[in-house]
């Protein structure tokens, strides 16, 4: 696919950070999205159906170019899955209880999607591969300042990176900023399935204030 655009080549700032903690300012970006609860390891669960939805719908979009593309289309890798995740009792995201995870599960939309291409792209997944559809939402997030790290290894192996996240954050006066609208949040670059778990690459992404301006509200 040489003139297909990769939001993870063109965007290396917000897709392959370095394996040291860094601070960035994260864009307006529109995402398919599945919100859901439960382990995502759960055999044909709710997770699994999610991520069906999700490329159900980014394959149609993509692959609409061979009838009727949407007007502005260009043809485009499609952008690796995301992750939201929270616990309702508000305690610190981890590996561990993961039948309480809250999670919702993304992939970017390329430019040229609106509302109405996302809507024709929902139909034509429910109509021709008899996926129900009515969970997917078009959504825009705008995550702002935020903390990001490479981590390396298996999922179980997060607390370690995420300690060291933590370390930086207090380092640079900054304070964790996590709410219902700014969400732990990992990108996965790695097929579990045909990956090393110990060479499983995650982008891991906590969204911040600075320690200043949360003290002046």
């Amino acid at each position: 696919m040489p003139n297909a655009k990769d939001y993870k080549k063109e965007y290396k700032d917000l897709y392959l950070p370095k394996t040291k903690p860094m601070i960035i300012d994260i864009p307006e970006m529109y995402f398919v999205s599945v919100e859901g609860k439960g382990n995502p390891n759960v055999k044909g669960g709710e997770y699994q159906k999610a991520l069906g939805v999700l490329y159900g719908i980014q394959y149609t979009i993509k692959m609409s170019k061979m009838g009727n593309p949407p007007n502005g289309y260009f043809d485009y890798v499609v952008p690796p899955l995301e992750g939201l995740w929270w616990l309702e009792n508000n305690e610190e995201f981890s590996p561990q209880n993961k039948s309480e995870y809250c999670w919702i599960s993304i992939i970017r939309l390329p430019e040229f999607v609106d509302k109405k291409v996302f809507n024709w792209a929902c139909d034509e997944v429910a109509k021709k591969k008899n996926i129900d559809t009515k969970k997917a939402k078009f959504i825009k997030i705008k995550e702002g300042l935020c903390i990001q790290c490479m981590h390396v290894g298996s999922y179980n192996d997060e607390p370690k990176t995420l300690k060291m996240m933590d370390k930086f954050i207090a380092d640079n006066n900054l304070m964790k900023d996590l709410s219902e609208t700014r969400r732990h949040h990992e990108i996965y670059l790695s097929d579990p399935k045909k990956t090393d778990k110990s060479k499983i690459k995650t982008v891991l992404r906590i969204p911040v204030k600075k320690e200043s301006a949360a003290r002046n509200i």
